[in-house]
């Protein structure tokens, strides 16, 4: 994204907004989304945002509904502007009129235990098998995979350290003893083939100082999904969802899986118990009990 201001460039109100969330450690990536945000605002108003009113921001939340704004898309530009009011210009009076947008709640596709097999067993390489393996097997997302160096490789305890994951959150994973056999193979290779610098990154991009990007990582994903003719519509956050719901149909307590996902909030983790399949087969369904009793009726 360019460096576009709130208003004019270099504006002492952009200054503020920025060293606003500054002060509360906002990402880069959040604060480039915030800014972005107030843009579009003052794009539509047409004037400094800080002119604004409530009738002002309920009427770009109806533009921004005409133009085939998603419901994330709309909710996160109200996070940015009730900021940008309750904090940068100290007005709660706007807050009004916004509102957030209830999100379509969507099950997550799985691949069985079988596919994911098959999938990684289609990655062009050790390397590329090894980075997949670690999303799946450790249930970490794409960013963390691509962040994590040689040292976060814990043999001994057998865990994963993963670096301010989502949240600028610490947090150890789970290292098994395939993942790690794995991990020792590719690391082999790494070092034979001299991308695997001391210290370094886990898994290194073209040039060896830089890590793999998490495009880079999806593509590899893709390629193997279509390799191992898996038809199904997923991406390569869904393995994430593969381990965590794996793991419940093997009666892991939820509350060691929200552990394990770096969850905040246990019903986050709990969403995953509705695509547990072998919760859902050990319910008998009416039909099923219907068919019995007239068998029994019958037999009688």
């Amino acid at each position: 994204m360019t460096d576009t201001a709130i208003s004019p460039s270099g504006s002492p109100l952009r200054r503020r907004m920025i060293e606003d969330m500054d002060v509360r450690g906002f990402t880069a990536c959040t604060q480039r989304g915030y800014i972005a945000a107030v843009s579009n605002f003052t794009a539509f108003l047409g004037r400094s945002p800080d002119q604004a009113g409530a009738d002002d921001l309920r009427r770009f939340q109806v533009h921004m509904r005409s133009s085939g704004a998603s419901a994330t898309t709309m909710n996160a530009a109200v996070s940015a502007l009730r900021f940008f009011f309750g904090v940068t210009l100290g007005r709660g009076d706007a807050e009004v009129g916004m509102t957030t947008v209830r999100l379509p709640q969507r099950l997550p596709v799985i691949l069985s235990p079988e596919e994911v097999a098959r999938l990684l067993d289609h990655a062009p390489g050790v390397k590329a098998r090894a980075a997949l393996s670690v999303a799946y097997g450790a249930g970490l997302r794409a960013s963390e995979v691509v962040s994590l160096k040689v040292t976060d490789i814990d043999s001994q305890r057998q865990v994963i350290r993963v670096e301010q994951g989502k949240g600028r959150k610490d947090r150890y994973a789970m290292l098994s003893d395939d993942l790690l056999a794995l991990l020792r193979a590719w690391w082999r290779a790494g070092r034979e083939k001299g991308v695997m610098l001391p210290a370094g990154w886990l898994f290194p991009g073209q040039n060896p100082v830089n890590p793999m990007t998490t495009r880079q990582l999806s593509r590899i994903f893709h390629g193997a999904k279509a390799a191992a003719g898996i038809d199904k519509t997923v991406s390569l956050h869904t393995l994430r969802h593969c381990f965590a719901t794996h793991l419940l149909e093997q009666k892991v307590d939820i509350r060691v899986i929200q552990v394990l996902l770096g969850h905040a909030k246990l019903n986050t983790t709990a969403h995953y118990s509705r695509v547990d399949s072998r919760t859902l087969k050990a319910v008998k369904s009416p039909l099923e009990l219907l068919a019995a009793k007239t068998e029994k009726e019958k037999a009688s």
